[in-house]
């Protein structure tokens, strides 16, 4: 959701408490609108304990993570998806990596906090050969 629809819903909580139930409404909304922002903070803290916990840029199948990426994703619903970290390969612009077991990877590039591009990249032929 944009933060301008959700601060116009707080604020219009604000003021429909105010007309309903005068300033008991504006208390009643505010808590509302506090308890709305506790869970929100209490979703993403699940989800970064969660993904700490896992190894940093490991995922179980790279391919399968990139046919579920689209743009637009926000940082925090791919952290989501991939239950990992990311590793940052740069700042500007922002590149984030996860890789699986063999060598698969998906690096994301973020912009204004959404995916702009997404690339799979496999290990060449000589590099499983050498491997092995």
């Amino acid at each position: 959701m944009n933060n301008w629809i959700g601060w116009a819903l707080a604020l219009a909580a604000v003021v429909a408490g105010w007309f309903s139930y005068g300033w008991q409404g504006i208390v009643l909304a505010v808590s509302l609108v506090a308890f709305w922002l506790l869970l929100q903070f209490s979703r993403v803290m699940r989800l970064l304990q969660k993904a700490g916990s896992a190894p940093k840029g490991s995922v179980a199948s790279a391919v399968m993570v990139h046919s579920k990426l689209r743009d637009g994703m926000r940082l925090m619903d791919v952290i989501a998806l991939t239950r990992s970290l990311g590793i940052r390969l740069s700042e500007t612009p922002e590149v984030w990596r996860w890789e699986d077991d063999g060598g698969v990877g998906v690096e994301l590039e973020f912009s204004g906090g959404r995916c702009v591009r997404r690339t799979l990249t496999r290990p060449e032929a000589g590099d499983e050969t050498a491997a092995a």
